[in-house]
C-alpha cells in the first residue's frame, strides 16, 4: 500500500511539473508555439504557405555555409523581398535578420529600380557640344556664378537650357569651397591687432606651485614681457 502512494506521488508530481513548464512555455511573450500556429496554418491559404516555406529555406540556405555572422548576396537580398512580400507573417518568418533590415533592402530596390527606369535612353547630350562648352567656360571663369545665374545668361541669349542641365556640366568645374572665412584669412587680415593670454598652473624644482599669466602678440608670436608676470603660492 506505502509503495503504491508513493508511484502516485511521483506521477503527480511528473504532471505537475510537466504542466508547470507548458504553462510557461505557453505564457512567454514573443516566443512563437508550433501549437499556436499549425491551428492558424490551416486557414492560411496553400500558395501563401508555400512562399513562407521558401522564405525559410531560403535563409536556411545562407546558413549553411557556415559562417559566424551571415553575409547575404544582393541575390539572397532580392529573393528575401520578392518572398517576404508573398507572406502576410514575413516578420515572424525571419530569424537571421531584422524585419527593418528587410525593409531597408527593399527600399535599396526601389531606389535602384526607378533609377533604372529614369536612365538616360541615349549617351548622346540633348544639348550641342558648344553649348555644354560655354556653360563650362562660364562656370570657370566665373566661381561665383550658379547655375540659376548661368542659365539666365543662356536665356539672354535665346538658348533654353534647364538648371539641372547646367549643374551637371558645371559640377565638375566647381571644386567644393569650405562656407565662410578661413582662420588662416582672419589672422592675415586682423594679427596685428590680436593679442592672446593664457593663464596656467607651473611648479619648480622645490616642488612649489607657480601661476604664470601670459600675453602674446599674435603677428610676432612672441610674448610681451611687459604683461607677463609669475605669482608663487
Amino acid at each position: 500500500m506505502h509503495g503504491m502512494l508513493t508511484i502516485i506521488k511521483r506521477l503527480t508530481g511528473l504532471c505537475l511539473q510537466s504542466l508547470h513548464h507548458c504553462f510557461i512555455a505557453w505564457t512567454k511573450p514573443g516566443t512563437p508555439s508550433l501549437m499556436l500556429g499549425v491551428p492558424t496554418d490551416l486557414a492560411r491559404s496553400k500558395s501563401e504557405l508555400v512562399a513562407e516555406n521558401a522564405l525559410l529555406r531560403q535563409q536556411l540556405i545562407i546558413l549553411r555555409r557556415q559562417v559566424k555572422r551571415p553575409a547575404c548576396t544582393k541575390t539572397d537580398r532580392m529573393v528575401l523581398v520578392l518572398l517576404a512580400r508573398m507572406v502576410r507573417t514575413w516578420k515572424q518568418a525571419l530569424f537571421i535578420v531584422q524585419p527593418e533590415t528587410l525593409l531597408r533592402w527593399h527600399r535599396q530596390g526601389f531606389k535602384l529600380y526607378w533609377k533604372y527606369k529614369s536612365r538616360a535612353t541615349s549617351v548622346k547630350p540633348k544639348i550641342s557640344a558648344e553649348t555644354v562648352a560655354l556653360i563650362k567656360e562660364m562656370a570657370s571663369k566665373n566661381r561665383l556664378w550658379g547655375a540659376e545665374r548661368i542659365r539666365g545668361e543662356f536665356l539672354k541669349l535665346d538658348i533654353h537650357v534647364c538648371k539641372r542641365t547646367v549643374q551637371k556640366y558645371m559640377r565638375p568645374i566647381h571644386t567644393a569651397r569650405p562656407r565662410g572665412q578661413k582662420w588662416s584669412t582672419f589672422l592675415h587680415a586682423y594679427a596685428e591687432q590680436i593679442w592672446a593670454c593664457d593663464f596656467l598652473p607651473v611648479t619648480d624644482l622645490f616642488f612649489r606651485s607657480l601661476f604664470a599669466f601670459f600675453i602674446i602678440e599674435l603677428r610676432v608670436t612672441q610674448s610681451d614681457p611687459r604683461w607677463s608676470h609669475t605669482m608663487s603660492h
